[in-house]
């Protein structure tokens, strides 16, 4: 049975380390212990919020409800066929530590997503990727616990409907189900991605003649670690903004006033631009008031120095808006959860 505790500080449960505390706070470690808190709260005329890995959400209060962390634990093979090993984890199973099992083991597929912080059931809800590759990718199915009816449902790849960090658990159900658990289909013959960003050169730095899914999963931990912050050393959520998705009209435009434009070509209809090029270009990187800032190496991460409260980050991320918009007229989107 699930213990519940009033007044419970959530600093450490989220990777802001923002000092907030929860009015309860509980964890579920099997639909029965969810099923008796979601009813706890409905006697105790309060809300809900599901809490995972807590590494996309800036608090900017304390939490005046019921915070339920999702603990489904659990990784085990489910299925194979000729080609893939089909991997069911918990929702609640850390996500590096998940990608680390699957590369011990040999199975291929997540090794670019190394060091992504959060938890197993956060992923497919805003379809994390890093390194030319997205969850969807890899991505096989999940189960979830619908809050109304208490029902356990399956989601395919199609029913999830993922876009550039989004899924149907970001939009037309949001806050409708408890992701309890996601399979991964993982190759057993590896197709190596090393195209992106500067992922050969650091295997050429690491002497690497012959990648392997470990070798690149070091790469990518080894670049991550040099460019973003530890959010145990320094308070962070990773990227706050999404890449702005244009038209290539606009991208024309812009480079025409802005030749060092970086962009990326999605389709014929649309290009990625790099909202960290754009922040930086108006000045914020490395920008700090008080313990709220920007990171001083990549101008994507707002960070918590020591005891900056939510609002002073989220008045920071709307100066960032504001400018970006004035400068280039492209708008930026929060990629972080706001509380």
């Amino acid at each position: 049975m699930a213990i519940i505790h009033e007044n419970y500080s959530l600093k450490k449960l989220h990777t802001f380390g923002m000092d907030v505390s929860a009015r309860w706070f509980a964890e579920a470690a099997d639909l029965a212990a969810l099923e008796t808190l979601l009813q706890t709260a409905r006697d105790k005329n309060t809300t809900h919020l599901i809490l995972g890995g807590g590494s996309n959400i800036l608090f900017t209060r304390d939490a005046d409800c019921l915070v339920i962390r999702n603990n489904f634990r659990g990784i085990a093979v489910a299925a194979e066929d000729a080609e893939a090993f089909y991997v069911k984890a918990g929702a609640g199973e850390v996500w590096h530590q998940f990608v680390m099992y699957c590369i011990a083991n040999g199975f291929a597929g997540v090794e670019n997503l190394s060091l992504i912080p959060g938890s197993v059931g956060a992923g497919p809800m805003q379809n994390i990727g890093a390194y030319g590759v997205e969850l969807k990718d890899v991505f096989h199915e999940l189960e979830a616990w619908h809050i109304a009816t208490g029902a356990v449902h399956t989601f395919t790849r199609e029913d999830c409907a993922f876009g550039y960090r989004e899924s149907v658990f970001k939009r037309a159900l949001r806050d409708q189900y408890v992701i309890t658990s996601v399979t991964f289909r993982l190759l057993k013959n590896p197709v190596l991605n090393t195209s992106y960003g500067a992922i050969e050169q650091e295997l050429q730095q690491m002497g690497v003649q012959q990648p392997d899914i470990k070798s690149i999963s070091q790469a990518v931990i080894n670049i991550r670690s040099s460019k973003l912050p530890d959010p145990a050393v320094i308070g962070n959520a990773g990227s706050f903004f999404k890449n702005p998705v244009v038209s290539p009209e606009k991208v024309a435009e812009l480079k025409a006033l802005f030749p060092d434009l970086v962009s990326y070509k999605n389709s014929d209809t649309e290009y990625k631009l790099a909202a960290g090029w754009l922040i930086e270009q108006c000045g914020w990187k490395g920008y700090r008031k008080g313990d709220a800032g920007v990171h001083k190496n990549q101008a994507l991460v707002l960070v918590n120095y020591a005891n900056a409260k939510g609002h002073d980050v989220f008045e920071l991320s709307q100066q960032i808006l504001d400018s970006v918009s004035e400068k280039f007229g492209v708008k930026l989107e929060r990629e972080v959860n706001i509380f």
